[in-house]
């Protein structure tokens, strides 16, 4: 591992330190696989638009749900996923090492992974899994999907019990010392993925896969809804907490400055451990079956996650603000002027930090038992989702790539393609300003989501429509140049950019930071905490569920679920 000849100033050297090829080889492979994804499930949101515009036929009897199915599950399952388990094994790499062991058994995970994706992916393209990202019963798929989601799934697994091992060993190797932030974050993050996936597992091995293959007759609609909503929700913030790695423990180093608070960076993602699993039942607030009670009282529980959410823009702002000032810049907005608005490591998260106020906002809406009624299953909720995951996440994903893919190529972000990632960012926000926008407000006029049908008869309100729909493609359109640009950047950043050495920004507690309490790592007290608010929140009504479902087998007008 080689260092540069020449340390800057104020530059950690550790941070300089250079992957292991065979590890970087690893962790590229993920990457690989996710802006694949990101290319193919990208055009297939383009071509989405432009049929709901009615501008437009898909060639090759190819079907609208077909290309709707390839769109989800390659974008919020299959691009989230490789990119976020890939961070984070590069995560606890640099904070608690990897062992060749280690290394292995992660190559286990990537394959397993990968196997499962190319599985789905060939039963979608073959029109034998037209049943979008959610699979909701009745629709019913090929069982080789639910096969691959399962090795999906499966594959996760196994790299969440390797990054567990990393931190058992480190705490191990360093008795009474606290773990790294960063390790810390990415243990919350696996152990709430791996309770919460339990429920889709569930659900494909149990009910799915049996009655896809004719061993069962029936399947009990609402348990499948159930257990998936009891892992779509938490789905959300496996997203999300990769992104607040970076906002806590990255961006402070791109600006200069050190991370604000270590215990409130850890306690709020405790706090999101605890509230983002218990709270499926607001996405099934209009299902029958389940009793109002228990959907109040998840509804109270999804608002809880607020407050992590708003601890964390506090330690960002304040973190901004101390900063600035430290640097000299006075006055009331001084600090905020002058941030490196130049450095799209910074820039592209940013702006996903500002699309994530309307998109809680949204959230919340969402959320709210009586309000949710207005946008009840209308392409507000798409537009809200493209709000989160597709701009908030995903641009401080590009953010991430552009110091993480030239850290393990071993090349220079050079400045020609600094310029390109601003103005990458900024094509992205204008065109899901423009998409995200639309899809809002045809939602709130009553515009139905999954819908492929553009042409409602002339009337004044299909007009109105048919202008939103519109929009939607102009938008579209312009997100899918935004896609080109990033894997042109991806492609330039692994290949063909400058060798040398991008350092690999973490950073550093304040020096008078109060001590870090030895409680916040009480790993049993947290998952137990975890387990009980599960159990107080399903226990009784899905009991109820199953007691009271209706024998036979479901009739297909089943009113389809909130998300």
């Amino acid at each position: 591992m080689a260092l540069r000849n020449v340390v800057l100033p104020n530059e950690d050297p550790r941070q300089l330190l250079a992957i292991p090829k065979q590890e970087a080889k690893l962790y590229m492979s993920f990457m690989y696989v996710a802006f694949i994804s990101l290319f193919i499930g990208g055009l297939m949101g383009l071509l989405q638009v432009l049929v709901r515009s009615g501008s437009f036929t898909l060639p090759f009897g190819i079907g609208y749900y077909q290309i709707l199915t390839v769109h989800g599950v390659i974008l919020a399952l299959v691009l989230t996923t490789f990119f976020i388990i890939g961070f984070q094994f590069t995560l606890m790499s640099k904070t608690v090492g990897m062992s060749v062991k280690q290394r292995k058994v992660s190559w286990l995970a990537f394959w397993i992974m990968t196997i499962g994706t190319l599985v789905t992916a060939v039963t979608i393209l073959l029109g034998k899994a037209s049943v979008l990202y959610t699979f909701y019963a009745p629709l019913k798929a090929h069982p080789a999907f639910y096969i691959g989601l399962a090795l999906v799934i499966v594959g996760t697994w196994v790299a969440a019990f390797v990054n567990w091992r990393q931190l058992y060993l480190w705490k191990k190797g360093h008795p009474g010392e606290k773990s790294p932030l960063l390790a810390f974050m990415v243990t919350i993050n696996m152990i709430m993925w791996f309770i919460a996936s339990l429920g889709v597992a569930a659900a494909v091995l149990v009910q799915f896969i049996p009655w896809s293959l004719g061993y069962a007759e029936t399947i009990n609609v609402l348990v499948s809804r159930t257990l998936f909503w009891y892992f779509g929700h938490p789905l959300v913030y496996f997203w999300l907490l990769p992104a607040y790695m970076a906002w806590y423990a990255i961006i402070p180093k791109i600006i200069g400055g050190k991370l604000f608070s270590d215990s409130l960076a850890r306690l709020s993602f405790v706090l999101f451990l605890f509230f983002s699993i218990p709270v499926g039942f607001h996405h099934q607030l209009t299902e029958p079956g389940i009793d109002p009670t228990w959907k109040f009282i998840q509804v109270v529980l999804t608002f809880m996650v607020i407050i992590p959410s708003l601890m964390t823009a506090f330690s960002l702002f304040a973190t901004f603000e101390i900063t600035g000032r430290r640097k000299g810049y006075g006055g009331l907005f001084g600090w905020f002027k002058h941030l490196p608005w130049k450095d799209v490591r910074f820039f592209a998260p940013f702006v996903g930090m500002l699309a994530f106020i309307p998109g809680g906002a949204g959230g919340i809406i969402n959320a709210s038992h009586q309000v949710n009624t207005l946008v009840h299953n209308t392409i507000w909720v798409t537009g809200h989702f493209h709000l989160t995951v597709a701009t908030t996440v995903i641009l401080t994903f590009f953010g991430i790539t552009y110091w993480l893919i030239p850290h393990l190529t071993g090349r220079k972000l050079t400045k020609s393609v600094n310029r390109l990632g601003i103005f990458q960012t900024i094509v992205w926000g204008v065109g899901m300003l423009i998409m995200s926008g639309a899809m809002h407000i045809q939602g709130l006029l009553g515009g139905p989501r999954r819908s492929a049908y553009s042409d409602y008869g002339g009337t004044e309100q299909a007009v109105s429509w048919g202008a939103y729909q519109m929009a939607q493609a102009i938008g579209g359109t312009i997100l899918f140049v935004g896609i080109i640009l990033m894997v042109y950047i991806f492609i330039k950043l692994t290949f063909f950019s400058p060798k040398g050495v991008e350092e690999f920004p973490v950073a550093e507690e304040e020096e008078n930071a109060e001590p870090t309490p030895k409680w916040m790592e009480n790993w049993k007290l947290w998952i137990a905490i975890t387990i009980a608010l599960i159990l107080f929140a399903y226990t009784i009504p899905f009991v109820d569920i199953i007691q009271n479902s209706p024998p036979g087998s479901v009739p297909f007008d089943w009113p389809i679920g909130n998300s």
